[in-house]
């Protein structure tokens, strides 16, 4: 551990300290600061349980700490948060300092790290941090694994088919006009090429079939992903699966949006917000106009135009919706923009209030 320490406080322990940490793979490298913003001291910690021990011990030995400003609270800094948060110390989640700053002055850890602290003093900087310690984590971490089955298995089968364009054109014949699962299937049961066929065929023949096989195993571990995801969401929400368009991969990604401590975000705007599902204020002078939130989870504004398009194949109340607001002039594309709002407004309810929750009626007012 480095460490630059400052004169102590007046007051002694009993004076209230902000913590603030810029987070790393290997370090972190964290700043104390009094309450009204002047840096106590400076310290680099190890990212082990020990570490951990150590930073928090440290902190808390230059007064009150109860409050701390961590950046990367969903990468780097989630375990680190997660033990804040178990000794009682309310987290917030900063997020990096703002670029014209950095240009003024300067780049370094110890600078981000006390820009964290200040922060939290300032308000700027308000979001809880996501506790991490729940059903969300779980159904977070198998997410990850399961788009990462699925696009490997996308890229396999895209693999194969290039392969089998340039193939000997008796093996393109024979599995031409064959559908996709069918294709997989007869690839992944070839056999050895001809011994007297030459060292192309024969990796062509040895490729198709290793490739298919990963194509099967793959699809095999990213349906036991979903259902295991499934699983997770029932057991967290079961409401949330019973509303109209919403699947197990849309709720994962709006439950993995709010976190284990939904009733962090205040309201249902807030929430809107956190999906970049709410417009953004853009006047000036005298010109009043919102624009377009390109912020935000983009996987769950993802989830919720999803949602969005499944409700405008299948449920007659959105269909009427979108046909009212036609005719009004408005467009397709205005239309699932206020839709992705209602909806977010309406599953808040759910995520929030998982018990018992009776959603409320239908575009009942929703406005671009």
């Amino acid at each position: 551990m480095t460490t630059t320490t400052m004169p102590d406080l007046p007051g002694g322990d009993q004076a209230e300290v902000v913590l603030g940490v810029d987070t790393h793979r290997d370090e972190h490298v964290a700043a104390v600061l009094s309450c009204i913003g002047g840096v106590v001291a400076t310290a680099t910690f190890p990212t082990t349980a020990a570490g951990y021990l150590e930073l928090l011990g440290w902190a808390r030995s230059f007064g009150r700490l109860q409050r701390a400003g961590v950046e990367c609270t969903g990468s780097y800094g989630a375990a680190l948060s997660r033990h804040l948060q178990a000794a009682g110390i309310a987290v917030t989640e900063v997020n990096q300092t703002d670029r014209a700053d950095r240009r003024k002055r300067g780049k370094t850890d110890t600078l981000d790290a006390q820009a964290a602290a200040r922060a939290v003093i300032s308000g700027r900087s308000t979001t809880v941090a996501k506790t991490g310690d729940g059903l969300v984590e779980a159904i977070r971490v198998m997410r990850i694994a399961r788009n990462s089955a699925v696009n490997a298995k996308v890229k396999a089968i895209n693999q194969l088919k290039a392969i089998i364009v340039g193939a000997d054109p008796a093996l393109r014949d024979s599995l031409a006009g064959l559908g996709p699962a069918t294709l997989i299937r007869r690839c992944a049961e070839l056999p050895d090429a001809a011994e007297d066929a030459d060292v192309v065929d024969r990796s062509v023949w040895f490729t198709l079939r290793l490739l298919a096989q990963r194509v099967i195993a793959l699809k095999t571990e990213a349906y036991e992903l979903h259902i295991r995801i499934r699983s997770l969401v029932d057991r967290h929400v079961p409401e949330l699966l019973e509303q109209n368009g919403v699947g197990p991969d849309s709720a994962a990604a709006l439950l993995i949006a709010a976190g284990d401590n939904p009733g962090r975000i205040q309201n249902e705007a807030g929430f809107a917000a956190l999906c970049g599902a709410s417009p953004v204020e853009a006047s000036s002078g005298m010109t009043s106009r919102l624009r377009l939130n390109r912020g935000g989870d983009r996987q769950a504004n993802a989830a919720l135009y999803r949602i969005a398009l499944s409700r405008l194949r299948w449920h007659e109340p959105t269909i009427a919706y979108m046909n009212r607001r036609l005719a009004e002039g408005k467009t397709r594309r205005e239309i699932i923009r206020c839709l992705k709002r209602y909806i977010a407004r309406e599953l808040f309810t759910i995520i929030r209030n998982p018990i018992n929750v009776t959603p409320p009626v239908l575009m009942t007012a929703c406005h671009p």
